[in-house]
């Protein structure tokens, strides 16, 4: 499943449509009726962890403040969530680098997160939105201005292009296409910056106070009520790279090693949506590995909390010391040497 990093980039991909109208749509899906969006304006793009949520209005005057606006920049939206920029504010210029201005990923996604939506206002009750829900399946995407192509054969030997769930054309001729994603209409975006791990108001005490639980880090690190957008990659990675054995419980670790993972966490997925917004592929060092970067041999095994999902893990047993105490309950889940 795509993680907050990738999510976040889908919303990129989106912002530049926002003030376009949907003159034409197509997809499989059966979960909304396409048609309903004809002749809507995008009028705003959510983010929240793994969840993205679109809105769409009836077109109205845009006002002379956008108009007045230069591209890409905006103003005056909700703070952390709502934007209309096209995503080029997410790097310096070249006036700002010579100027000597903070390039680090964390800024841009700050600058980023303050741009809003002008090109409409909504009125709750005369012109209200309409919202859709887009929770993304394991291998789920967005493509802007492009259909997906096969690049191998299917289980079943043929070369067929992956069907999209949603096309979107606007009228200045782009589109966006939706691949594996569950969509459904929804009041309101369902919001809670405190626990996104990529926005600016993500809550650290918070977190921190759900890493000192008796419960092993790596089921903490996947709670989404206190890391919202924080996947399995991620988890893997940051456990590697704070040397925590993933089945420590939290409650055992030193202040020092849970503030260790805790920004860990926070640094890793700024660099990955970093490295996706400048196209770069991000260096993992221990998911998916036979071996850690010191020469080790990984472990790998499949864990979860008893009524939760059980996922992949993998761990250097030199690299990540193992600190469970010997009455320490079986965690659940499976092992593999």
């Amino acid at each position: 499943m795509p993680e907050g990093p990738s999510v976040k980039r889908f919303q990129l991909l989106c912002t530049p449509f926002v003030g376009q109208k949907v003159t034409k749509v197509g997809g499989s899906t059966k979960q909304m009726n396409p048609e309903e969006l004809k002749s809507l304006m995008l009028c705003d793009t959510q983010v929240h962890g793994k969840n993205l949520f679109l809105a769409f209005g009836a077109i109205q005057e845009v006002t002379s403040d956008c108009r007045n606006q230069s591209p890409g920049r905006s103003s005056d939206g909700p703070a952390g969530q709502g934007t209309a920029a096209s995503g080029v504010g997410c790097f310096p210029t070249q006036q700002e680098k010579n100027e000597g201005a903070p390039s680090d990923p964390e800024r841009h996604l700050q600058e980023e997160e303050q741009a809003s939506s002008p090109f409409l206002k909504a009125d709750a009750d005369e012109h209200p939105w309409k919202w859709l829900h887009f929770h993304f399946g394991l291998y789920g995407s967005i493509r802007a201005n492009e259909f997906a192509r096969a690049n191998k054969a299917n289980k079943r030997g043929d070369w067929n292009d992956p069907i999209p769930r949603l096309v979107l054309h606007f009228n200045d001729q782009g589109l966006l296409v939706f691949y594996n994603c569950r969509i459904r209409p929804c009041s309101s975006p369902t919001t809670q910056p405190a626990t996104d791990i990529l926005s600016p108001a993500f809550d650290q005490e918070q977190a921190l106070a759900a890493l000192c639980e008796a419960t092993p880090v790596c089921y903490t690190l996947l709670d989404q009520r206190y890391f919202s957008g924080l996947g399995n990659v991620i988890k893997n990675e940051v456990l590697y790279l704070a040397r925590i054995q993933p089945l420590s419980l939290g409650s055992l670790l030193a202040p020092s090693d849970r503030q260790s993972v805790l920004g860990h966490a926070v640094r890793f997925s700024l660099e990955w949506l970093n490295s996706k917004l400048k196209g770069e592929r991000l260096h993992l060092q221990i998911y998916g590995k036979d071996r850690c970067p010191s020469g080790h041999e990984v472990q790998k095994g499949t864990f979860g909390p008893r009524d939760g999902l059980k996922r992949l893990t993998w761990w250097c047993p030199q690299c990540q010391p193992c600190r469970l105490p010997e009455e320490m309950p079986p965690p659940h889940g499976t092992r593999d040497a």
